[in-house]
């Protein structure tokens, strides 16, 4: 995977520190509040990469069924995953539910996506197919 910085503040005004409960709380709360967030911050990001390391991946595999005129789900494929991503939840004691929930939602986007990468391809080989040969 490539290596980013987290923290760059180059891409973006965020602030670490953004909060309504400023000035609200004792000083020793507010820093312990922070710290905590600051690892938040760090999961934050690194989920974004790593979704964006597998949306990648699973581009290439919308390329290959779109190229071998495959359908864009794998029901077959997709339960199994559920069922194991369960299984992870459970030993992780993150509620099943919610992974289920989220890995639907990834497959949903990733099946818009290879449908479309199979849009795409059939309008590219219609077009060479249609296009007059030269001699």
């Amino acid at each position: 995977m490539t290596q980013h910085n987290l923290h760059s503040s180059d891409s973006d005004d965020f602030d670490p520190a953004a909060s309504s409960l400023a000035g609200q709380v004792d000083q020793s709360v507010m820093a312990e509040l922070l710290s905590i967030r600051s690892s938040i911050d760090n999961i934050d990001a690194t989920l974004v990469y790593l979704l964006a390391e597998r949306f990648k991946a699973t581009q290439k595999v919308g390329f290959l069924k779109a190229n071998h005129r495959l359908p864009a789900g794998d029901p077959g494929r997709e339960s199994a995953q559920i069922a194991r991503l369960r299984r992870l939840a459970e030993d992780a004691h993150l509620d099943p539910a919610f992974a289920e929930k989220f890995l639907n939602f990834i497959i949903g986007e990733v099946i818009r996506h290879h449908e479309a990468i199979a849009e795409d391809h059939q309008a590219a080989t219609g077009r060479q197919a249609q296009a007059p040969t030269r001699a």
